[in-house]
């Protein structure tokens, strides 16, 4: 029965819950072994796979050659936009878009897939796997039937002596989510990685429940919630999530080096160990 869960983000779809968990668990253990804990084990950690929801059913042959001139719903346009500028922001070596331009769209696009191909944060993705991104996100937003299959991925894995979910990158939003349609769930810490739940617009003001007034609900179950961010992760453009989540957030940075958005330096950082430590620690809830 799993005192922990972890949950991932996008681009997993040709992956499986044994396959991830074989590559985020000594990631974990190493993260709390570093911090001075004792490492779960193995029987303590489940993850929750939701993935396949973005695999083509059927036969296929091969992942479809996509292209700077496939990016034309508005949705992925403007997350595309937000990636290169949060980029072009935090890396010197990244051409940011102009603060006016005229060109057309697909250049535009063009030139964004070119300049996120030499971040760090994107540096060994291709276009095609970025282009994929992009539409899970989306489809995570618009797609009642995908958003709520995922949602119920995570609740599959919920047990009475569940006490801490890590969300890394989309995980975090379908975690978090999940936290506020279940207020009698017995988890009470959540550790986000990477997460993108503060971008403005296109995810914090999507979220359900929705923001009222700036402010987005606080996850009924939760009393400890610990946001680890890198200062070059883009996908987190938002790094600090306490002004929009309350006060009961505690905002730390780490430097995950060349991979910002790796869930694996993410998972080895001290910083995440101490909070896993502190999660599982036997006098962390009221007796």
């Amino acid at each position: 029965m799993s005192r922990l869960v972890l949950i991932h983000g996008i681009a997993q779809q040709n992956k499986g819950a044994e396959s991830l968990l074989s590559d985020w668990l000594p990631a974990l253990r190493d993260g709390v072994a570093l911090a001075g804990g004792t490492p779960p084990d193995a029987s303590d950690v489940a993850m929750a796979f939701y993935g396949d929801l973005f695999r083509p059913r059927g036969r296929a042959i091969g992942e479809p050659d996509l292209d700077a001139s496939d990016i034309t719903d508005p949705f992925d346009v403007e997350l595309l936009m937000q990636w290169w500028r949060e980029a072009a922001a935090t890396e010197p070596g990244v051409t940011g878009p102009d603060a006016e331009t005229r060109v057309r769209t697909p250049l535009l696009v063009q030139r964004a897939l070119n300049a996120l191909g030499h971040s760090k944060c994107f540096a060994r993705v291709s276009d095609r796997l970025l282009i994929l991104s992009l539409r899970q996100v989306r489809r995570y937003f618009t797609e009642p039937a995908v958003r709520s299959a995922a949602i119920d991925r995570l609740a599959q894995q919920i047990t009475p002596e569940t006490r801490v979910i890590v969300g890394h990158s989309l995980g975090s939003v379908v975690a978090y989510e999940a936290l506020c349609a279940n207020p009698e769930w017995p988890v009470d810490t959540f550790i986000s990685l990477g997460s993108p739940l503060g971008v403005r617009g296109l995810i914090f003001d999507r979220l359900d429940p929705l923001p009222v007034d700036g402010r987005a609900a606080w996850p009924a179950p939760l009393r400890f919630w610990t946001n680890v961010a890198d200062r070059g992760d883009v996908v987190a453009s938002q790094k600090k999530l306490a002004p929009l989540f309350g006060v009961g957030v505690t905002d730390i940075p780490v430097h995950n080096g060349s991979k910002a958005h790796d869930v694996r330096p993410y998972l080895t950082a001290e910083e995440t160990g101490l909070a896993v430590i502190a999660a599982l620690a036997p006098d962390h809830r009221p007796s």
